[in-house]
């Protein structure tokens, strides 16, 4: 079973403070992904426009699992089923509520500019040399860097090193590479604005490490729906589409404000956002 870090334990103390039954304020925990920024901020933009005071804090993703668990945040709307964070489930699952998906045909993997000669996982075992024997990861300990270990192993890829670091330095690093039509593989997924900005492909995986589709879930604390049922309404009702979410991932990188184009999208998208308070009232 997977054992929550000690360090996972210390970052929920971050957050605002326990969640109030009383109280008309929703604390949310998140992780500093471009798709999980959006849609927390969209769903904190509706919330308070509902009368709620709402606390956004980011967390490594076990100390996001962990918030939820332990009644530190009320929910989080970045829980990728049912592979990435299999781990985090399997611990939590009985500390936790799973409402469900709020984003379908989600995916993990690696992925190489649509010029790359390269098709498939199993080819960086002959041909890694050129993208310099390395693949460009993210957050050490993510459910992608696992998989990606995973996928190491499973196509003996002896040759290739995994890269830690971050969302921002793996686009960085995609960006650069692209700028001087280099060959480069990546670890990414769907939804991402890497997508929108550039023409990618991912890396076919026929033995299946990264298993296949996937979904973004929102979680939340026990006893939330006692405790503040309108707002339990809206999150088990909140969904957004790929497409939605990938078009303000690209405002957002684009130099727009995480809040302010939340609030645009809100604004404009007044029947989805109906749908989802429609229970709350």
């Amino acid at each position: 079973m997977l054992r929550v870090m000690t360090a996972a334990l210390l970052a929920t103390a971050a957050l605002a403070g326990t969640a109030n039954a009383q109280s008309k304020t929703v604390d949310l925990a998140y992780v500093e992904w471009s798709d999980a920024v959006v849609a927390t901020n969209i769903l904190k933009t509706v919330l308070e426009q509902e009368g709620y005071t709402v606390n956004m804090t980011p967390l490594p993703a076990a100390a996001m699992w962990q918030a939820v668990a332990t009644g530190e945040a009320d929910a989080m709307v970045a829980a990728w089923l049912p592979v990435t964070h299999a781990a985090y489930y399997e611990e939590l699952k009985d500390q936790v509520e799973l409402l469900g998906p709020n984003v379908e045909g989600a995916k993990i993997g690696w992925a190489v500019p649509a010029y790359t000669q390269i098709t498939s996982v199993e080819e960086l075992k002959d041909e890694g040399e050129s993208v310099d024997n390395r693949v460009i990861g993210i957050d050490p300990g993510a459910g992608l860097m696992q998989a990606s270990e995973k996928a190491i192993a499973d196509y003996d890829l002896s040759n290739i090193t995994l890269v830690e670091g971050s969302d921002a330095t793996m686009t960085a690093a995609l960006k650069d590479a692209i700028d001087r039509k280099e060959d480069i593989v990546v670890t990414t997924w769907t939804p991402h604005w890497m997508f929108g900005r550039w023409d990618l492909k991912y890396l076919e995986d026929p033995k299946g490490a990264f298993g296949g589709a996937e979904s973004v879930n929102t979680v939340v604390r026990k006893g939330l729906q006692e405790d503040m049922p309108e707002a339990y309404a809206i999150l088990k009702n909140f969904k957004l589409s790929l497409d939605a979410e990938q078009k303000v991932m690209l405002e957002n990188e684009e130099g727009g404000d995480p809040a302010t184009t939340a609030k645009a999208w809100v604004d404009a998208n007044t029947d989805t956002v109906a749908a989802w308070t429609a229970g709350a009232q």
